[in-house]
């Protein structure tokens, strides 16, 4: 088998396994995966907002689901590990599908996207941006954006400052995208720089302005 067939193999198992388990851990509330091999096997490393239901009493279901996927995916000797997210406000994927949630309860896009990018931003976030595609009000397909703070689009501060997540909302005009970015708090750009022991450094001595102050007059008739 040829390396290109490989590759191809092993980013279509990676897909399946990831929407298997967001389907698996809709309850938990999915907020991410990360699949990586080592010498003892797989490691899936799963965040949740809630790991005790994914857990389960005594370790149960994790230890069902890790056998579930073993058996379905192929994979070697899995491990899984769940994670908690204790700042859900700061997940895209967490608040992507509360967004899609929110819309399948009736809300109003425009009000369910502002409502989102606020809650986002007071959780401290540098920017975010929500994107909503589909059928909103009518019969034709259209697009709305809501943003706030700052959003990299291209380059090395879009690949690695920018959290990305996406969940479908199933109403009965059709399906709603939602699509969720958020540049964290911890986010930092190229161009922002930090001298080390800047605060050590003695501050220069700060000088008053002095007036300006006119010579007396002699008086007249003085020598």
């Amino acid at each position: 088998m040829s390396s290109e067939r490989k590759v191809i193999q092993e980013a279509t198992r990676r897909v399946l396994l990831k929407d298997y388990l967001v389907q698996e851990s809709a309850r938990a509330g999915f907020g991410g995966l990360d699949i990586q091999r080592t010498p003892m096997g797989t490691r899936v490393t799963l965040i949740c907002e809630r790991p005790g239901i994914l857990i389960g009493r005594r370790g149960e279901l994790i230890k069902q689901l890790t056998q579930d996927i073993q058996n379905r995916f192929q994979l070697d000797n899995p491990q899984i590990e769940v994670q908690e997210e204790r700042q859900p406000a700061l997940n895209a994927q967490l608040m992507a599908e509360k967004l899609a949630a929110t819309l399948e309860r009736g809300w109003h896009f425009r009000r369910a996207g502002h409502s989102t990018v606020r809650r986002i931003m007071e959780s401290g976030a540098r920017g975010c941006q929500v994107i909503l595609s589909g059928k909103l009000t009518g019969e034709r397909h259209r697009t709305e954006r809501f943003k706030a703070g700052m959003i990299k689009y291209c380059g090395e501060a879009a690949r690695n400052q920018i959290q990305k997540g996406f969940y479908p909302a199933r109403l009965k005009p059709g399906v709603i995208g939602v699509n969720v970015w958020i540049m964290r708090p911890t986010a930092r750009m190229p161009d922002e720089i930090r001298i080390k022991g800047a605060s050590e450094l003695p501050k220069p001595p700060v000088v008053l302005p002095t007036e300006d102050v006119a010579p007396e007059t002699p008086p007249a008739g003085a020598s």
